[in-house]
């Protein structure tokens, strides 16, 4: 296996530039996500890695080799496709194999090595089939393999797992990751969906506008976001932004006044913020009177069985909050929400987070 590296690439498509100075480096054995919106350079990222595109400029490792120029087939790496791509004349086994036959592995090594990766995707029983006799499923599981059947240095995955229902999705995200796992293979997986990139890797990268926004950990991403746009990408419902100014004793959103400890309130006053995040889960619902809750009303409520999202209007714009299964609020109904400042994000200016949420041991995360 090989780390993989991105070193000041940049990505013209004539006039558009897709990808700006893009540095980003994969330890080896690592599982990462490459995540954001549609036309954010994610795939793009994925092309140049596989050989598929060429850099405008800057260079690609992986492991200590500058592959920057050399064809796909050079690369030692593996991909697989949101389409699956697999050969619809040729058996499972076959298409497995595939890789194998291209390098002139002799048939009985093939063989023995086509029945080890079916075993452990178990798709043994497939062997004989063709691709359009099994389902979508199948047929992904059946793409893993022939990805996983020759040992490469990195697998490459561009949402694989689009094609697929809402219940398989959620199967593969554990199979995929369960695979991963036991390989100890350095992974770059393409999502544009939040929860396979924050359940299924170790590292998370941002990306958007062709940039990269942040890397790290999932759980960092999601408390520790690096700016506005990250705070407001991950996380479902995304975290509450509201304008935001600073008094004597503490923070003014949404028409009322938070106390805020005087060490962060002074930072605050040095970073001068404009806005307040909130993620739902940190907002409680409360008595419109209630001391320190903002006071609004509320404008939708959604059951969704083991909690209920309340959409609440306040002065600065709506904020969700996850309210218990059982609450039984009416639209337009006077309400309060209430929340501890240690659990907020602020942003300055620039959308930069320049004061971080605080953990329970009152020091920043």
């Amino acid at each position: 296996m090989g780390s993989v590296v991105f070193k000041s690439v940049v990505k013209n498509f004539g006039a558009l530039n897709v990808l700006r100075s893009l540095d980003l480096a994969v330890p080896d054995h690592k599982f990462l996500a490459l995540l954001g919106p549609s036309g954010c350079g994610k795939t793009t990222a994925l092309r140049l890695l596989a050989g598929l595109d060429m850099p405008t400029a800057g260079k690609v490792f992986i492991g200590e080799r500058d592959v920057t120029r050399l064809q796909p087939r050079d690369r030692d790496i593996a991909m697989v496709f949101q389409s699956y791509a697999l050969y619809p004349q040729m058996t499972v086994a076959d298409n497995i194999g595939y890789p194998l036959w291209i390098r002139g592995t002799p048939e009985a090594e093939r063989k023995a090595k086509i029945g080890e990766v079916a075993a452990i995707l178990e798709i043994g029983h497939l062997l004989d089939r063709r691709p359009r006799q099994l389902s979508g499923g199948q047929r992904q599981r059946v793409a893993l393999a022939r990805a996983i059947v020759r040992d490469p240095a990195a697998f490459l995955m561009d949402e694989p797992l689009s094609n697929l229902d809402a219940r398989l999705r959620l199967t593969m995200r554990g199979e995929i990751k369960r695979l991963c796992q036991r390989l100890s293979a350095t992974t770059i997986y393409v999502t544009h969906d939040q929860v396979e990139a924050l359940t299924m890797a170790d590292l998370v990268a941002v990306m958007h506008g062709g940039e990269l926004q942040q890397m790290a950990p999932p759980i960092e991403i999601y408390d520790r976001p690096a700016n506005r746009f990250v705070a407001t990408f991950v996380g479902n419902p995304p975290m509450n932004i509201l304008p935001a100014g600073l008094a004597e004793q503490g923070v003014v959103a949404g028409g009322r006044t938070v106390p805020l400890d005087p060490a962060r309130l002074e930072a605050c006053r040095r970073a001068g913020i404009v806005e307040i995040g909130l993620r739902p889960e940190d907002c409680l619902v409360a008595q419109p009177d209630a001391m320190n809750a903002l006071p609004g009303e509320i404008y939708v409520v959604e059951p969704m069985g083991n909690e209920t999202l309340v959409n609440v209007r306040l002065e600065g714009g709506n904020v969700s909050v996850r309210a218990g299964r059982d609450f039984r609020g009416a639209v337009g109904e006077n309400i309060g929400v209430a929340f501890d400042p240690a659990n907020a994000c602020f942003f300055n200016a620039a959308g930069l987070t320049a004061v971080h949420r605080v953990n329970s041991n009152g020091r920043e995360k």
